[in-house]
């Protein structure tokens, strides 16, 4: 066999190894760990729920959960999470690894890192706090005029190498929509194109460490990006009218993981449910515990 031969050969063996979610697979979306399933890491791998079109309780087969086992439960913020990634293989679930790749948290044990980087490359990585609700997190520049793009992605890397070696089965992506936000919001000016070159190379870094990779939001990108990745994880599009985007991966047999938390149920199951997204309905206020856990079939 000649070389390019096996590496097509090698390349698809790799590809067949990939976890590709059926389109309609329940999924359960806890970043937050809960004390009386500390044996579990914190993840509830028993929850259980009667679906918004009734019936008998379901159980999630997608568990999309942090790297990290919650802080207030290890005592620390570095203790990967494979409890729980084993609990929810031993119950015929699969686990995506949450990673926020487009702003940097500063309780993360590798801040030190990006901020010793962004100090001494003239303050060219950490941008605006990323939100009211969230600002111990800041933007991250995904420009590389300074190189800062090549450093996330070694970052990166090496958190999904973490993923991997705790035996995750995917890896979602957080904060890869800098370029719709604007330098108002972000305090860099990132163009279409840049997020597409950053949001291609992070599916990448999944995809050769053997995990499939989920498209997170950037609604306005999914049809240029849905060949690269292996599902979509979706945050309010009902609520801000985005929904309709998405439907390029449901053509494609790529399932859409979707969450609500404004919006109730009622106002949104039925239309999820005709579109062929796997919706759950979590609180208000943003939070990612056990429970509630409402999904729409």
């Amino acid at each position: 066999m000649g070389s390019a031969a096996k590496d097509a050969a090698e390349s698809a063996a790799e590809g067949a190894a990939l976890w590709r979610p059926p389109l309609q697979s329940r999924w359960q979306y806890q970043l937050e760990g809960n004390p009386q399933h500390a044996a579990t890491g914190g993840i509830d791998v028993d929850v259980c729920a009667v679906p918004h079109t009734g019936g008998a309780c379901v159980r999630p087969t997608v568990f999309d959960i942090d790297l990290y086992v919650d802080s207030e439960l290890a005592g620390n913020n570095s203790t990967v999470n494979t409890a729980a990634v084993k609990a929810i293989h031993a119950r015929g679930a699969k686990a995506i690894c949450y990673v926020d790749a487009g702003s940097i948290e500063d309780f993360r044990p590798d801040y030190r890192q990006f901020l010793d980087w962004h100090k001494s490359h003239g303050g060219s990585l950490l941008g605006k706090p990323f939100s009211a609700d969230f600002p111990n997190e800041r933007w991250a520049n995904i420009n590389n005029d300074r190189g800062q793009r090549d450093f996330l992605l070694k970052m990166m890397a090496a958190r999904v190498d973490k993923c991997a070696r705790a035996g995750f089965d995917g890896v979602e992506f957080d904060v890869v929509n800098a370029y719709e936000e604007g330098k108002k919001v972000t305090g860099w000016t990132v163009s279409a194109a840049t997020q597409l070159a950053y949001n291609r190379a992070l599916a990448k870094l999944a995809h050769d460490r053997g995990l499939s990779v989920a498209l997170k939001n950037d609604t306005g990108q999914a049809a240029e990006l849905v060949s690269s990745f292996d599902y979509a994880v979706n945050e309010s599009c009902f609520q801000w009218d985005e929904c309709a985007e998405l439907d390029v991966f449901v053509k494609a047999g790529k399932p859409v993981f979707h969450v609500e938390y404004a919006t109730a149920p009622a106002s949104f199951c039925s239309r999820a449910n005709k579109l062929g997204f796997n919706s759950i309905k979590k609180p208000a206020d943003l939070s990612l515990r056990d429970k509630p856990f409402k999904p729409c079939r």
